[in-house]
């Protein structure tokens, strides 16, 4: 099958950082300037413009290039980075065609775009497990409980060294690593480990990069983080995995992948990821053809080759039925 052949050269080069349209995958911030303006929206565009979520970045970094090279009458897509908040403030004002999203738009976002009249259509488009990883040397903390996780990262946290979460660990200072407050994953985070209305510790290095993370963590052999799943997978050589526990039990904990996150085992930090796209930006031929084949059996496969979790069959038929009635709704 060409098409397929072509989607695993894409992922090759991909994974080795040897793009020639494309903006680089999880590269920190996509495209350079110097290029002719482009205001999103516009019919008279040759170029879709996505910002956002940077656990999404990678899927769509490489729905960009394959979509390139598949679909020769149209630009590549640019795809860059600013984290789901980010992205969504660059929506609401019409500056991008695509949000790239790792948790659902809040209700102040939509009323953004709601003033500003545009009408944005969600996609979800792939699973995400999100991941808490530590450095590859370190050889004592191999699980943790929802609980544990919960009271190091709280504001006003007692824990400081990893003796003080086991006296068998040693007694050096924990060096954290996370998403900032722009990102979706943060969010994501914040709702399902701390306490809705809670707060995180604030001594923690943040970044909207999640590459800048995997860095970090991969430079500091008492550190922890998360992120999502694709970039564990893509920096195994470098950091690991802990696995999780929903319940007060480490022998319960469960490793971060593909099955697990497919089977909903690894609870309660598998998650949704989702693309946002306009009405309005509907009306563009190459907007359209560029979410038909984010949605298509081909950009499933697409998800798959860069270690995201497909969509199942009920998943993918609500997700092309959502961009089906907003075609037809233009």
């Amino acid at each position: 099958m060409p098409l397929l052949r072509t989607l695993l050269a894409c992922s090759l080069m991909l994974t080795l950082g040897c793009q020639t349209q494309a903006p680089p995958a999880g590269g920190g911030g996509g495209e350079s300037g110097g290029e002719e303006t482009i205001t999103a929206g516009d019919t008279d565009t040759k170029r879709i413009l996505i910002d956002g979520s940077s656990t999404v970045e990678p899927l769509s970094a490489a729905m960009a290039q394959v979509f390139g090279e598949t679909h020769s009458e149209f630009d590549t897509p640019s795809v860059k980075i600013s984290g789901t908040g980010g992205g969504f403030q660059k929506f609401g004002r019409g500056e991008i065609d695509i949000s790239d999203a790792s948790r659902p738009i809040k209700e102040g976002e939509a009323a953004a775009c709601a003033e500003a009249g545009i009408e944005p259509v969600e996609l979800k488009v792939a699973i995400d497990g999100l991941s808490v990883v530590v450095n590859k040397d370190n050889d004592w903390c191999t699980a943790l409980t929802v609980a544990q996780l919960k009271a190091i990262w709280s504001a006003g946290s007692e824990i400081k060294k990893w003796s003080d979460i086991n006296p068998d660990w040693p007694a050096e200072e924990i060096q954290l690593f996370g998403p900032d407050a722009k990102s979706g994953t943060h969010d994501y985070f914040k709702e399902v480990i701390l306490d809705k209305d809670a707060e995180f510790r604030a001594d923690f290095s943040p970044n909207s990069d999640d590459n800048v993370l995997v860095t970090g963590i991969a430079g500091e052999k008492f550190a922890l983080g998360f992120f999502g799943f694709t970039y564990l997978v893509e920096n195994q050589d470098r950091i690991k995995a802990v696995a999780i526990s929903a319940t007060d039990k480490a022998e319960d904990a469960v490793v971060p992948t593909p099955e697990t996150i497919e089977s909903g085992a690894y609870t309660p930090l598998a998650r949704p990821l989702f693309i946002y796209v306009t009405k309005q930006g509907l009306q563009r031929a190459d907007i359209a053809a560029f979410c038909d084949f984010y949605l298509s059996d081909e950009g499933q496969e697409v998800v798959r080759l860069k270690k995201f979790i497909g969509l199942n069959a009920e998943q993918l038929a609500a997700s092309r039925e959502a961009l089906a009635a907003a075609k037809d709704n233009e």
